[in-house]
């Protein structure tokens, strides 16, 4: 029975995480895998490298920088934030991503993604965060609309969200028994139909089961929450949340309010470390009779 980190999206409210997780690494809190979606994907992978605070500077650092994030670089590339340097210029250059620790690192990790033509997640275990896992990443984290389809190999992908935004039932399909659950929405809410779905069906016209999928997406969001409750209600999961909306853009560009969401999942994380090294204590200890 292994220890599992699910790490639900979100765009910037994925800053929450960030604090979760920096005050884990801080703590020297560890599990056996992690599974990253979108924004989960793409700052999680930071906790696997061990590499504290990065998320959080990186992001306020550049939130301002047109290279980074801009509707010029959607118009000029299809991409909102810039492939180039989001995903090659900060992580190898301004901002190192540490991929020999990450390769180092016991614990694995896995990244989710939506195949365009099937509408399916794909679940991918990133194993050197080399430029083909960095690659999976930024697929996981490219938002309908404002991105393009990251080919790899025979797949077209997208946002991992799309298909399976907090993949708890993958983790335990593959021995991951007691995890903790890091939610990017407080408790009581309830996904409602994408607003953007009459875009997304005209954008995406050749892909149709992709398109039922983000059609659909609210309800197989809401049961899975509906399942995580159960899940938390007989203690066999942790879930950390917020304790109330984030309240913050997908494009953020104020860095008082990255480090807002930021403190608040510090915050979070702080007042319940104790009860979560307890739970996971727990779960080894059941592993080990």
């Amino acid at each position: 029975m292994k220890t599992g980190l699910i790490l639900e999206g979100g765009a910037m409210r994925g800053m929450f995480t960030a604090g979760v997780l920096d005050v884990l690494m801080e703590q020297g809190i560890t599990v056996d895998g992690m599974v990253g979606v979108s924004a989960g994907a793409v700052f999680g992978c930071n906790y696997k490298s061990h590499q504290i605070g990065r998320t959080i500077r990186y992001n306020t650092t550049y939130c301002n920088d047109k290279r980074y994030a801009s509707f010029r670089n959607l118009l000029r590339t299809g991409n909102l934030y810039s492939e180039d340097f989001c995903y090659h210029e900060v992580p190898e250059k301004l901002d190192p991503f540490d991929d020999k620790a990450f390769r180092e690192s016991p614990m694995d990790y896995f990244v989710v993604c939506t195949d365009v033509r099937t509408g399916d997640p794909i679940y991918h275990k990133c194993r050197t965060g080399d430029a083909e896992d960095v690659r999976w990443m930024e697929a996981s984290a490219s938002m309908p609309l404002a991105a393009k389809i990251v080919k790899i190999g025979h797949y077209g992908l997208l946002d991992g969200g799309v298909a399976d935004s907090i993949p708890i039932r993958f983790f335990e399909s593959i021995g991951y028994k007691r995890n903790l659950i890091i939610l990017t929405q407080p408790k009581g809410f309830v996904k409602k139909k994408n607003p953007m779905l009459p875009a997304i069906r005209a954008r995406y016209l050749r892909y149709p089961a992709f398109v039922e999928a983000v059609a659909d997406r609210h309800e197989r969001y809401n049961e899975t929450l509906s399942y995580i409750s159960m899940l938390e209600q007989s203690g066999k999961d942790y879930v950390i949340r917020p304790p109330i909306p984030l309240e913050i853009g997908a494009m953020e560009r104020d860095p008082d309010q990255l480090r807002r969401v930021y403190e608040t999942g510090r915050a979070v994380a702080q007042i319940q470390v104790d009860k979560i090294r307890a739970f996971l204590e727990t779960a080894k200890a059941e592993a080990e009779e």
